[in-house]
């Protein structure tokens, strides 16, 4: 399975783009502005979306997308979302105000994208591979995901705080790499836990959730473009002087836009 980072900002600037994942050719995990750079062919392969939540960094381009590729679709691009992520994007985006109700164009019984309701726990399966919908602590509905093809699984946090439901999970799991978002530095430790993000220091509390004796790679990702960074400075300095729990250093890595993964 191949897993290639689109974007992996939590704004946009030069060379930042924000949050999605392309794994194989056929399914995205959200679709924030990194969709951008994919080609028409590209986007043609795509057959499934997989939404953390409904928040427009993470959404953005899908309507675009849809868009780009509606005329050359022979079926619906299937949306996985929670609920809420769905009401939100009916009554916001796919409303024929902000955009055309793709879901209900050109013919409700044809339409260009299709939303399947999605729960924490639940278990998908297509195109070879299965998901398992992982929970989220954010300020609007949101999930995680892992993603495997058979191997070992890639586990996405999405946009999260303190999350307990979510290490307990992941500790259960054959764990080939973690992406977990960081999205603001300690000084603004006080909006992150408003706004249920993490900090670096609220990080440190959270990967000491992982059993003792598990190695994986972990990926930052999320992080302001401003703050970035300043935010891995901080994260370095607790792997190095501060270790994760007693005797623990994790591989502890920054995530970039064009990094590609084979797991």
């Amino acid at each position: 399975m191949k897993v290639r980072v689109l974007g992996c900002s939590g704004a946009i600037a030069k060379d930042c783009r924000t949050t999605s994942f392309l794994i194989d050719s056929d399914v995205l995990v959200d679709a924030g502005t990194g969709v951008g750079d994919l080609t028409l062919d590209e986007m043609k392969s795509v057959q499934h979306v997989l939404l953390t939540h409904s928040h427009l960094d993470h959404v953005a381009a899908l309507p675009l997308m849809v868009d780009a590729i509606a005329s050359q679709l022979a079926s619906p691009i299937v949306v996985h979302a929670l609920a809420g992520t769905i009401a939100a994007l009916k009554a916001h985006v796919f409303n024929n105000v902000i955009w055309p109700d793709f879901s209900r164009i050109p013919t409700p019984q044809a339409p260009f994208i299709k939303f399947d309701e999605i729960q924490v726990g639940q278990t998908l399966n297509f195109t070879g591979k299965r998901v398992e919908v992982l929970p989220a602590v954010h300020t609007v509905p949101a999930v995680g995901y892992a993603v495997t093809a058979g191997k070992g699984c890639w586990v996405f946090t999405g946009d999260t705080e303190r999350n307990p439901a979510f290490w307990r999970r992941v500790n259960q799991m054959n764990v080939a790499a973690l992406v977990i978002e960081t999205a603001f530095s300690n000084r603004e430790k006080d909006l992150a836990r408003r706004s249920l993000h993490l900090s670096p220091h609220a990080l440190a509390d959270e990967l000491d959730c992982i059993d003792k004796g598990r190695a994986f790679p972990i990926y930052i990702t999320h992080t302001k473009p401003a703050e970035t960074e300043l935010i891995m400075t901080e994260i370095q300095k607790f792997d190095q002087t501060q270790p994760f729990g007693p005797n623990v250093v994790h591989d502890i890595r920054w995530l970039r836009a064009g990094q590609e993964f084979e797991l």
